[in-house]
């Protein structure tokens, strides 16, 4: 357990070092935020295999799949409250999982302007996962 969280802050700290020299992450695309902060446990790929993954406690799911295990519908405000991870209430154990939405608030600035970039930040994050999932309907509307 001292490993994970030995890799866990590592992970945020390094994560972090651009917004210390004034580059904020507010700019940064879907896929470069996910790479940035996701592919530590979820891999490159979303595939779950990323290289924390194996020293966590939980499994680490495959982000690929979203579409498929939900009935053939990208589930967009499920993914954008897990990412978001403020409103979240786990009623036994833990949340494994960063609060994103706090964090990227803090790294933004932690005021208003902060919360429309963790937001829009977040937003990112959900149409990159949408983008990479293993079987999309052309249909299904963008959320």
């Amino acid at each position: 357990m001292t490993k994970v969280v030995v890799w866990i802050a590592a992970a945020c700290l390094s994560a972090a070092a651009p917004a210390a020299f004034g580059q904020g992450f507010a700019a940064l695309s879907g896929a470069d935020l996910f790479q940035r902060f996701c592919s530590a446990c979820h891999g490159p790929e979303g595939r779950g295999n990323g290289p924390v993954a194996s020293s966590l406690a939980v499994l680490v799911p495959d982000l690929t799949r979203l579409y498929q295990r939900h009935g053939d519908r990208f589930p967009a405000a499920e993914v954008r409250e897990m990412i978001d991870g403020r409103s979240l209430v786990i009623a036994h154990g833990t949340r494994y999982m960063p609060v994103w939405g706090y964090e990227f608030w803090v790294e933004e600035g932690a005021d208003v302007v902060a919360e429309e970039d963790a937001r829009a930040m977040i937003d990112r994050l959900v149409d990159y996962l949408r983008s990479i999932q293993y079987t999309v309907n052309p249909a299904d509307p963008v959320p």
